[in-house]
């Protein structure tokens, strides 16, 4: 099946946005969002994931298995494990992992998010959306689990309904970079790249924005044709092996013929 490079260009941004919906659901409160892996009875790494290159993050997946295997039933062992798999594309199996942690712990909020992500991961978009209403609770509400509802609704094409969560969520959160790097890129998808762009922008000039947000901002920028500007936000705060692979992600988007071009039109068509 040949698709256009318009709705080529959709298929990458949507895993673009899957990626987001990871980042978000990575806590359920207060700064533990910012923690990669929860901390336990699980070997210690020798520096951030954030960091580490495929090799590096492969290893990390090997020794946390392994904590796992000895003890399944282990809470921390298990998301960080599930956490692990899907850096390395692994989503089937870090969805097996967590199906197993959820059945060990059915009401822990953290655990259920991150048993939606992976749903959502391998492609379970309206399990994983299910499973995230009833993580959430309506006297206390998660800003995360509202982001995230709102990732996964933008992948069911329902982006009306996504931008009222990522909204809700920012009543919870005000100028959370997570949220508005979301809301840019459910706007990105809808192929109005200034609204995105305005959003991502926002959201990278926040205090604790990360290089997902800026890499989001410099593809917003990439399709609008300003290419040069693109690069330079993609390169920005990276080693210069991660800045050169996103660099060369970034390339392969905008390489895809007229593609730009067509999005462009059709942004100027939503603002005429």
């Amino acid at each position: 099946m040949q698709h256009t490079p318009s709705s080529h260009l959709r298929r990458l941004a949507l895993g673009t946005a899957v990626a987001l919906m990871v980042l978000t659901l990575g806590g359920c409160a207060g700064q533990q969002g910012k923690k990669e892996l929860t901390t336990g009875s699980i070997p210690k790494l020798s520096r951030p994931v954030q960091s580490m290159n495929a090799t590096e993050l492969a290893a990390a997946a090997e020794s946390i298995g392994q904590a796992y295997e000895r003890n399944p039933k282990d809470r921390e062992a298990g998301l960080n494990y599930a956490n692990l798999l899907r850096m390395t594309g692994r989503n089937e199996q870090a969805l097996a992992v967590m199906q197993q942690v959820a059945i060990n712990h059915p009401t822990d909020r953290e655990v259920l998010g991150a048993y939606g992500k992976a749903q959502a991961a391998a492609g379970q978009l309206e399990q994983a959306l299910a499973t995230i209403n009833r993580a959430q609770t309506p006297d206390r509400p998660d800003w995360k689990l509202k982001s995230a509802e709102g990732a996964i609704l933008d992948q069911l094409g329902r982006s009306g309904e996504a931008r009222l969560r990522y909204r809700e969520a920012l009543d919870l959160k005000p100028n959370e970079p997570s949220v508005l790097s979301n809301l840019g890129m459910s706007y990105l998808l809808t192929k109005d790249l200034r609204t995105a762009e305005t959003y991502l922008k926002s959201a990278a000039s926040q205090p604790g924005a990360d290089s997902s947000v800026r890499q989001n901002l410099a593809l917003a920028i990439g399709l609008q044709g300003r290419f040069q500007e693109a690069e330079t936000i993609a390169r920005a705060e990276l080693t210069p092996e991660q800045a050169e692979a996103n660099v060369a992600y970034l390339r392969s988007m905008l390489s895809q013929q007229g593609a730009w071009k067509q999005l462009a039109k059709a942004d100027d068509a939503n603002t005429n």
